[in-house]
């Protein structure tokens, strides 16, 4: 098991009275709640592709997503990464709803969503050949180790009794050490991970770019010396952030 440091505990246990807080505040106000999801989906979908590099700002990122206008100067590859992690959004938001289990299958969807229209020889599919990270401390897995360790980790994560919050921290983590797919796998691993809270009433985590080496770095701590407290620190910081905006938008202090 992970040795859980006492300061993440404390946060972890504050995030959980802010949840028992929120729920009692259940149901929310209609129209607040549209408003926030979609500044969400707008928020998650820019910083989630500007940490991998996509240069269309977040208010070219707005137009994409509610028009579907296209960006001069800006590629197509670019666009479909915006059109593509808003329908991966929505996809999650029906697995919840359905209350649908982790599996490869689910896996392997949301990935072919992210791709779909620009790598569709390899969306969905786990890699055939082996791969480095660039800027990484740690070598991903021999790609023929990929299948056995995706489904050792969905077993894992299906099968944990411990705070959601280090549910999710764990899948991502340990999706990035594996890195079973040639491409994508930073966007899937933060919709895995915002999945995992969505199914436990959390509210979801966005990384925004600002802080992308901070990430970087402690995604790197956890993959390397199996110290996961830095990083679990980090998705408590953000969902906590996401609390603040659903108590601000309800007046609630």
């Amino acid at each position: 098991m992970y040795n859980i440091r006492e300061d993440v505990m404390a946060f972890l246990n504050v995030l959980s009275q802010k949840k028992e807080k929120l729920d009692s505040l259940r149901p929310l106000p209609e129209n607040s709640v549209k408003s926030l999801k979609e500044k969400l989906i707008l928020d998650w979908t820019y910083h989630s592709n500007a940490i991998e590099g996509n240069t269309l700002t977040i208010y070219e990122t707005k137009v994409v997503i509610e028009n579907g206008i296209t960006v001069a100067g800006k590629t197509l590859k670019e666009h479909l990464e915006v059109i593509n992690h808003k329908e991966a959004i929505l996809y999650l938001e029906e697995l919840v709803k359905n209350n649908t289990s982790l599996s490869e299958w689910v896996i392997k969807s949301i990935h072919r969503l992210i791709l779909k229209g620009i790598d569709d020889k390899n969306a969905g599919v786990y890699r055939k050949e082996n791969v480095y990270i660039s800027g990484a401390s740690f070598t991903p897995p021999d790609y023929i180790q990929v299948p056995i360790l995706m489904t050792k980790l969905v077993e894992k994560i299906n099968n944990y009794n411990i705070h959601p919050i280090v549910i999710a921290s764990v899948l991502h983590v340990d999706f990035v050490k594996i890195h079973p797919f040639v491409d994508g796998n930073g966007r899937t691993a933060r919709l895995l991970m915002n999945l995992e809270l969505m199914k436990s009433g959390y509210p979801i985590a966005i990384i925004p770019k600002e802080i992308r080496a901070y990430y970087y770095q402690t995604l790197d701590k956890a993959c390397t010396q199996e110290d996961y407290n830095d990083f679990i620190i980090l998705v408590c910081e953000r969902v906590n952030n996401t609390f603040d905006l659903y108590f601000g938008l309800l007046g609630k202090v």
